[in-house]
C-alpha cells in the first residue's frame, strides 16, 4: 500500500485522486502503525520548512519515517515541500531537516539580467533530463509540470540530480538517491505529465 503522510501540510486528496487516476490505491494517514506498515512511502508538503520539520515531531513521526526510509529501505516520494524535508536544512528556516538527501534548501538569488523574474517561481515549467530513471519512464524534455516555490535544492553530487528546470538558471527539480526520490514540483496538479510520475513510482519500485 502507497501511504501519504499526512502531517498537516499538502494536497493530500488530490494526490490520491491523481493516483486513483494512474490505477493505484492509497491511503491517506498520519497514524504511526499505518505507516509503519506501508511498502511505500510519498511526503508532500506546502508551507514553510520549519513548519514542516515541527509539524513530523508534533505527530511523532520522525522515528517511523527514519526507520521507513534508512532502514526498511521502502521507495519514498517528497513532493514540493515535502523534497526540501528530505535536506540537510533549509535557508528558509532553523530547523535541521531529515537528512536523507545530501542537499539543503536555498531561495532564488537572481543577477541583474533575471532580476526581473518573480519569486516564488509559480506556473509551468519543462525538464531537462540529466540520467535515465525509472521514476522518469515516459517523460522527456517537453513534459510540463506546475511549480510554486521559492527555494530550491543545491547539492554538490551531481549523481542525485536526476533533473534540472531553467529559472534564471538551472536547478535541480527532480533528485534521488537509491530508495528516496523528490521533486520540487506538484505532480497532482501536473496533468498527465504528472499522473505517468506517480504511475512511475507506483509500478517501477
Amino acid at each position: 500500500m502507497i501511504v501519504i503522510v499526512n502531517y498537516g501540510m499538502g494536497n493530500l486528496g488530490s494526490i490520491a485522486n491523481m493516483l486513483k487516476k494512474a490505477g493505484h490505491r492509497s491511503l491517506i494517514s498520519g497514524d504511526v502503525d499505518e505507516i509503519a506498515r506501508a511498502e511505500k512511502l510519498i511526503v508532500p508538503g506546502i508551507g514553510a520548512f520549519d513548519m514542516g520539520m515541527a509539524n513530523l515531531a508534533k505527530y511523532n513521526l520522525l522515528d517511523v519515517l527514519n526507520k521507513k526510509v534508512l532502514e526498511d529501505k521502502v521507495p519514498t516520494l517528497g513532493l514540493c515541500l515535502g523534497l526540501q524535508l528530505f535536506s540537510t536544512g533549509s535557508e528558509e528556516g532553523n530547523l535541521p531537516g531529515l537528512g536523507w538527501i545530501d542537499m539543503r534548501s536555498e531561495r532564488f538569488k537572481f543577477s541583474d539580467e533575471s532580476a526581473h523574474l518573480k519569486i516564488p517561481h509559480m506556473g509551468w515549467n519543462t525538464i531537462d533530463i540529466s540520467r535515465p530513471h525509472p521514476l522518469l519512464e515516459g517523460l522527456d524534455n517537453e513534459s510540463r509540470f506546475y511549480f510554486v516555490h521559492s527555494f530550491h535544492q543545491v547539492t554538490t553530487k551531481s549523481e542525485l540530480i536526476l533533473a534540472q528546470t531553467e529559472y534564471g538558471y538551472p536547478f535541480a527539480s527532480i533528485l534521488g538517491r537509491d530508495n528516496v526520490m523528490g521533486v520540487q514540483f506538484h505532480p497532482e496538479k501536473s496533468h498527465r505529465f504528472g499522473m505517468q510520475l506517480l504511475k512511475n513510482f507506483a509500478e517501477r519500485f
